[in-house]
């Protein structure tokens, strides 16, 4: 049975002993740097905002509608169910660890170092990749409010809306790394406002959708024949249209990454990642069913064009859908401000191993804004970067971006895999007091989470057309994308690690447990 054992009072409460919460950083080594602020909402905001109903949603609507037809809703429960178990597993070690770059540390924890920098390194480099993707949301929604927002050239022009839409996402990264910059509290205030406008709109939204139904609930078995021919039948086509959920419900990790700015983060994490899943698929589930079931003709082209934003704007007149997509334009901002944050916790947890170049730089936390700024600034310039590609190579930007969503199904394995190890061998610990336990459903959880995060890393990588090369020329580089490019940056990367920064691993001991103001690595513990 899951179960929260021991005693403890609710976040920000005022008798609340931070030193409970150190425990566990002490326990790995480091010291308390970044200031304890966040309370039980604030973590919640911050797993809502990655997965973000409302940007997922209407960025891949149309995917899913036009490879697998009505029918492709039935992902969204699957994709549920299978990132429950990764998620249950993560509650368990957010308990035990609530601590700054989550899956790299729990990776480093139960794989041990070689397995927690590959994590880390593919985490990272994924995040910042999805940087840059969600940043490109705003072309998707912006435009189709106002002209205004198309800055370069009207929107017909080859390169108009890849142009445009590097503008409009180098300017929300800048704003993501300015008030990453300024410190937790901020990010913390405007994402928690954020996501309290998203979900009163995802909610206003269903029930509007639920008001104009023009069809029974049977329209979401409908395949339009999509599947006719292929060696899999529907099948082939559920599974493409499958990526359409699997590229929304992850980033719930988030709620941990941020532990170490916290009160009472053994308790409240674990809460906050079971509260973001189930409230992003419960919502997000009803939006996907209420607008298939309200949309004019579910075989007008323009639902799989344009997706979700022609769904509202035609049912629900021009005025009250701009008022809709403003606030999938808000949900936007919150979810790029959300991975900015989890890619900071990441970087700055890495770098205090000095397992990243500069690591003493990259550590190093601002008295100031008690925050580490230069990772900010550092991923914001990378993320923008990153963006370049589209202009000219929307083709190759694409492959990049399903990838990294890959990568980070990957780091997840390289949490639940040496998890599972650690059950079979009998080495996993008892629950501490206070801290969350799957009991004896843990074994069967965990295989069905490694099981699930395999077999969707194969689904996501496997060489379609429709996924890796949906235009022409076709090339055989971009079909086998996923491949090719994870196995550059796993094995480059993992080359780089063992060759040279693997020799200087160790917490850099003004960040060790006890240690001083110095930037030299103590040994790891």
């Amino acid at each position: 049975m899951v179960r929260v054992t021991g005693p403890g009072g609710p976040a920000g409460d005022a008798g609340h002993d931070d030193g409970h919460d150190d425990g566990a950083l002490a326990e790995l080594g480091y010291k308390p740097e970044l200031k304890r602020t966040l309370g039980n909402f604030h973590t919640f905001a911050a797993g809502i905002s990655y997965i973000s109903i409302l940007t997922g949603t209407f960025q891949l609507f149309y995917f899913g509608v036009s490879h697998g037809g009505p029918a492709y809703w039935w992902s969204w429960p699957m994709v549920f169910c299978g990132q429950l178990m990764v998620a249950l597993c993560f509650c368990e070690l957010a308990g035990r660890y609530p601590v700054a770059g989550s899956v790299y540390n729990w990776a480093k924890k139960l794989g041990g170092p070689h397995v927690g920098w590959l994590g880390g390194w593919m985490m990272l480099t994924a995040s910042m990749v999805s940087l840059a993707a969600v940043a490109l949301a705003y072309q998707v929604t912006l435009p189709q409010i106002s002209a205004f927002f198309q800055v370069i050239g009207d929107g017909t022009g080859k390169t108009d809306a890849a142009a445009n839409a590097v503008l409009l996402g180098t300017v929300l990264i800048t704003f993501t790394t300015l008030v990453n910059a300024f410190g937790v509290k901020l990010m913390a205030r405007i994402n928690s406002a954020g996501v309290a406008i998203e979900l009163v709109a995802a909610v206003v939204l269903i029930l509007l959708l639920a008001a104009h139904l023009a069809r029974g609930p049977s329209a979401v078995t409908q395949t339009f024949g999509h599947g006719r021919g292929e060696s899999l039948g529907y099948l082939g086509a559920f599974l493409t249209a499958s990526l359409a959920s699997a590229y929304v419900m992850y980033g719930f990790d988030t709620a941990s990454s941020l532990g170490e700015e916290s009160r009472d983060p053994a308790r409240n994490a674990p809460r906050a990642i079971l509260r973001a899943l189930c409230a992003s698929f419960l919502i997000g589930g009803l939006i996907l069913l209420f607008a298939l079931l309200s949309a004019p003709d579910l075989r007008d082209p323009r639902l799989a064009a344009d997706g979700l934003q022609y769904v509202v704007l035609a049912t629900l007149g021009p005025a009250v859908g701009q008022a809709v997509l403003w606030c999938v334009v808000i949900a936007i901002t919150v979810c790029e401000l959300a991975v900015h944050t989890a890619a900071i916790r990441l970087a700055f947890a890495m770098a205090r191993d000095t397992n990243l170049p500069a690591s003493a730089r990259l550590a190093r936390v601002s008295p100031r804004f008690q925050t580490p700024v230069l990772p900010a600034v550092v991923i914001g310039l990378v993320g923008i970067a990153i963006l370049l590609l589209n202009v000219n190579q929307p083709q190759i930007f694409s492959v990049i971006t399903s990838i990294a969503i890959i990568m980070i199904y990957l780091a997840y394995v390289m949490v639940t895999l040496p998890m599972l190890v650690r059950r079979l061998r009998g080495t996993w610990p008892p629950p501490g007091p206070g801290t969350f336990s799957l009991g004896r459903f843990g074994l069967p959880v965990n295989v069905l989470a490694v099981a699930w995060g395999l077999a969707m890393s194969v689904n996501l990588a496997w060489p379609r057309a429709a996924v890796y090369n949906a235009t022409g020329p076709q090339h055989w580089y971009l079909r086998w994308g996923a491949f090719l490019f994870i196995g550059v940056v796993a094995l480059g990367g993992f080359a780089y690690y063992w060759c040279v920064q693997r020799h200087r691993t160790g917490v850099l001991a003004a960040h060790a447990a006890g240690g001083g103001e110095a930037d030299e690595a103590a040994p790891a513990p």
